[in-house]
């Protein structure tokens, strides 16, 4: 049963579907069977709550038209919760958060960000609120902090490239494979290579972050993109365009999502999973401090955790479940299945964290900057 069926039901018979839907619970007719499992027992509460307020405020950096069947099928779940959403980059949902707090004039009910260490140092700070999602018992160990932020895709990162134009043998199979490539066939590649931008994007400087602590060799790869007049951007979208039309061949540290999506429709988009170590990064969520529609920003975080929401979002979206209950194709424990212990999913804990520190920031740009040829 998809969610615009749920327009008329009344409330209760609302939590009925959602039982079982949602939760997996037995529904018996007209009455509980029992409450979904972790559900506390006034949640019709919180769902009342949420309708009298009316909306939810969402800062995301996905993008609106990925998500579409999302807040639709939210919206036809909970009547007269309307999706306010703001898409922007990853910088800037930081950047208008912090302000909007120090104002105390924010907006936003909810934020949900693939910046992770972002999201992260937001909570640090102090500007998300605890909140113990009745579907928390579903994740992986790794996926959640301190009940208050919490993991909801399980988005491999991987190497995009124009199928057209780079024979399969140049594909790297490996990050070594990517750096002897650009020095191997340095006239072929030259300023046909697309990455993010450190300095702008915030999923960029976490990724490269990412990629020294697990690869020995990972400046070698950054003065070999360097030298072959790497293209820096901060929008996925314009680095997929680049490759699609031949203007880039290859693009580095690209979302799965986005690409697996784009390849769906653009038969030029080629994707390769990385077997010595392969990231994954996950879209982070947490309800807002100062929401002005708290019980409603916790339906939307619930939603995204639910079987429900994961489905649609793996389905419509190829944003992988993150859920430990979901084995199927779309799941993060499905694409486990084919790379084993090269899948590498970025934990969401304190050592997020340590990369911003202001200090060690300005350093690994330095040496970024010095790598790329660029300083």
């Amino acid at each position: 049963m998809r969610g615009h069926e749920f327009q008329g039901e009344s409330l209760m018979r609302y939590l009925e579907l959602m039982s079982s839907l949602v939760c997996g619970a037995i529904v018996a007719s007209g009455a509980w069977a029992q409450l979904p499992a972790g559900y506390p027992a006034d949640y019709a509460k919180s769902v009342d709550a949420a309708k009298k307020e009316g909306k939810v405020v969402v800062y995301s950096t996905t993008d609106a038209k990925l998500v579409t069947p999302l807040i639709k099928d939210f919206e036809a779940a909970f009547p007269g919760v309307k999706v306010e959403y703001t898409d922007l980059n990853s910088t800037e949902v930081y950047n208008r958060f912090v302000s909007e707090n120090a104002a105390n004039a924010t907006s936003a009910d909810a934020v949900w960000s693939s910046a992770m260490d972002l999201q992260m140092k937001l909570a640090a700070d102090g500007l998300a609120a605890p909140y113990k999602s009745p579907e928390s018992a579903a994740l992986p160990d790794w996926a959640r902090w301190k009940d208050t932020v919490y993991a909801t895709t399980f988005e491999p990162i991987a190497i995009v490239y124009n199928k057209r134009l780079v024979p399969a043998e140049d594909v790297p199979k490996t990050h070594a494979d990517f750096t002897k490539l650009l020095n191997t066939k340095a006239e072929k590649y030259q300023k046909k290579v697309t990455t993010y931008d450190a300095e702008k994007s915030g999923v960029g400087f976490m990724l490269v972050n990412q990629d020294a602590k697990l690869n020995p060799a990972f400046w070698d790869l950054v003065k070999a993109m360097g030298a072959r007049g790497v293209n820096m951007q901060s929008s996925t979208g314009t680095m997929m365009e680049r490759v699609s039309s031949g203007e880039n061949l290859i693009g580095y540290n690209i979302l799965g999502s986005y690409a697996l999506t784009r390849a769906k429709k653009d038969p030029s988009i080629g994707i390769a999973f990385t077997t010595d170590y392969n990231l994954v990064l996950s879209r982070l969520v947490f309800l807002a401090k100062n929401a002005r529609n708290p019980n409603a920003g916790k339906l939307w975080v619930d939603y995204l955790l639910s079987k429900r929401g994961q489905t649609i979002a793996a389905e419509q979206a190829e944003l992988y479940s993150v859920r430990t209950d979901m084995t199927g194709k779309d799941s993060g424990q499905g694409f486990a299945k084919d790379l084993g212990n090269a899948v590498k999913p970025i934990a969401v804990n304190d050592q997020l964290l340590q990369a911003l520190d202001q200090t060690k920031r300005l350093e690994f740009l330095k040496q970024w900057q010095t790598a790329l040829g660029r300083k």
